[in-house]
């Protein structure tokens, strides 16, 4: 068994319940650890025998680009899209954090993390 992890992956985007933060949007960093079997790439040297992270970043970005107000569902659809098109992914863990939230005082990021097995 591997790890593979993507460390702050920048977005900027429209979540949260508040009308105005889907107009005016703002910034997330996302962590992502997922893992999976490395056996084989580890031999072969191959792209397909491995987790791409290009593939990873791919489906974060684009589950950030669409609206939700919780950050919890944003979590759970990147996990579903990972377990969906990455089948050597055995775990995931994800953590979304909303830098600067609206929260009426000096709060430098909130963070949901969420973990799923296959």
């Amino acid at each position: 068994m591997g790890v593979i992890r993507l460390k702050k992956i920048k977005v900027y985007a429209y979540h949260g319940c508040l009308i105005e933060e889907g107009k005016i949007g703002s910034d997330y960093m996302v962590d992502l650890k997922v893992k999976a079997s490395l056996a084989e790439a580890s031999k072969t040297d191959e792209l397909k025998d491995t987790v791409d992270y290009v593939h990873l970043n791919r489906i974060v970005k684009e589950e950030m680009a669409i609206r939700s107000k919780l950050l919890e569902h944003v979590g759970k659809r990147i996990i579903n899209r990972i377990f969906n098109e990455l089948l050597l992914v055995n775990e995931v863990r994800v953590e979304v954090s909303k830098v600067n939230p609206p929260i009426g005082g000096d709060v430098a990021e909130v963070i949901i993390a969420m973990k799923a097995k296959r």
